[in-house]
């Protein structure tokens, strides 16, 4: 068994010898966490994309930035921080919460609009990737395909000889 120091900080843990574990051990740090709970392999693609994405303190930054805009606790941290600001702050008609809101709003669109572009090269990676795989072992099945058949009208040939090779046997009735 080896020992590897898991990356969610919890200490080092219990781990077989695997293709995955081998796996985990060498891109380690360059993937995120989320990527490597569990045992399960993820397609080239998305281990590609998250070596760029950590590979750019710009990207990480950008990640995690439109992580918490999209979670729950951002809806509720600003709900509270408006009504507090409405309460205390601005009574009415809230001019500098309406610019704040706004700017926030052009800052977040712009955040969405990195993760889109992203999430396209992505999608485009995927596919290329997955296309050149479908292509391969299309042309694998087809040699396999035509070596088949020829073993089978080989074998044919020898135990049948070599006059049964030249029968038709659609003529044969």
């Amino acid at each position: 068994m080896a020992r590897l120091h898991s990356m969610d900080g919890t200490g080092a843990h219990e781990v077989t010898d695997s293709p995955v574990t081998a796996w985990h051990a060498e891109l380690g740090r360059l993937i995120p966490r989320r990527l490597l709970k569990g045992t399960a392999m993820h397609h080239p693609a998305v281990i590609d994309e998250a070596k760029k994405r950590n590979a750019s303190f710009q990207l990480r930054v950008a990640d995690q930035i439109t992580a918490f805009a999209g979670s729950m606790s951002f809806v509720f941290l600003h709900a509270a921080l408006f009504a507090v600001w409405m309460l205390f702050f601005e009574r009415s008609p809230w001019p500098t919460l309406t610019l704040v809101v706004s700017l926030e709003a052009i800052f977040l669109s712009t955040f969405v609009m990195i993760g889109q572009n992203r999430q396209s090269a992505f999608q485009q990676a995927k596919a290329d990737h997955d296309f050149q795989a479908q292509e391969l072992e299309l042309k694998t099945n087809t040699d396999l395909t035509r070596e088949i058949h020829r073993l089978t009208a080989e074998l044919h040939r020898r135990l049948m000889g070599p006059s049964s090779a030249d029968h038709d046997p659609a003529s044969a009735t």
